[in-house]
């Protein structure tokens, strides 16, 4: 596995890859792997023929009160997990090679709409955050193909809306969560939690299957739900960011006709903030 820190120089890979022939598939992460990030390589390895998985923790997506400075970097353990997986090249870029011009006179990325509530709504800025990055990453490798968790649902559309409105020539894969025996989804800020805290959050998983169950099941009292849900996650020592029933491709309100649904969740628990989705059909 090669490992490359500016972008000219990745250029200079991806150009020799393309000559070959090769297609080109980016996995965009910010370190600290779990198997849920190398599900999305092992992925990407089976469809397409050289892989490009970048790290990089990206300060645009942090809020002022947020965990840059304390967010888990484990770049040797990474290194290890991505050879593992017969990972082509690791993106190590810094700071300055991404954002040369300073943070402040970026130009930004705004998706309207996804990107107002849940998430969006919680943390000003964040999406702004994502989008750019993603974008700038999509640029600089220009694959054919790009690979993303399902854990952060809402982020997937949005990327997914950015890279359609862009017109950009880039399939966008979502692969599904990958969970803890508990049903608690693998995210890298699980690293913050006590195993007390793993057991509280748990609950927030299977309060989405829950209630996921009980629409299938013909209850259609969307508001009512939702709140039973908080009432029970406030019960497991977890505090409600938001619970909420969307529809699961605007993730506006749905109606009683609507048949794709996705349910979305964020908790408090200990010092961290997870979130969740579960996605079905009526």
């Amino acid at each position: 596995m090669q490992t490359q820190k500016k972008i000219k120089d990745l250029r200079q890979i991806l150009r020799t890859a393309r000559s070959q022939g090769k297609s080109i598939a980016l996995v965009p992460t910010m370190g600290n792997l779990h198997e849920g990030h190398l599900q999305l390589i092992r992925q990407a390895r089976d469809r397409y023929d050289f892989i490009v998985c970048s790290i990089f923790v990206n300060p645009l997506q942090f809020g002022e009160n947020e965990d840059l400075a304390t967010y888990p970097r484990t770049l040797e353990a990474d290194r290890e997990s991505l050879r593992s997986e017969d990972c082509d090249c690791l993106f190590l870029p810094s700071v300055k090679e991404i954002y040369g011009d300073g943070l402040e006179l970026q130009t930004m990325i705004n998706v309207p709409g996804l990107t107002e509530n849940f998430c969006g709504t919680s943390r000003p800025g964040h999406f702004e955050g994502v989008a750019t990055i993603v974008t700038k990453l999509f640029n600089i490798v220009q694959p054919d193909a790009a690979f993303f968790g399902l854990k952060d649902y809402q982020q997937f559309l949005v990327i997914r809306k950015l890279t359609h409105d862009l017109a950009l020539d880039i399939a966008i894969h979502g692969i599904e969560t990958h969970r803890e025996e508990s049903g608690l989804a693998m995210s890298s800020r699980n690293n913050y939690l006590s195993e007390q805290h793993k057991e509280q959050a748990a609950n927030l998983y299977r309060c989405l299957r829950s209630c996921a169950e009980q629409i299938q099941q013909g209850n259609t009292q969307f508001q009512q739900l939702e709140n039973a849900a908080k009432k029970e996650l406030k019960q497991a020592s977890l505090e409600p960011d938001y619970f909420q029933i969307c529809n699961a491709d605007t993730l506006q309100p749905p109606s009683t006709d609507t048949r794709q649904l996705a349910i979305l969740g964020a908790v408090f628990v200990g010092k961290s903030r997870l979130i969740d989705n579960i996605r079905f059909q009526r």
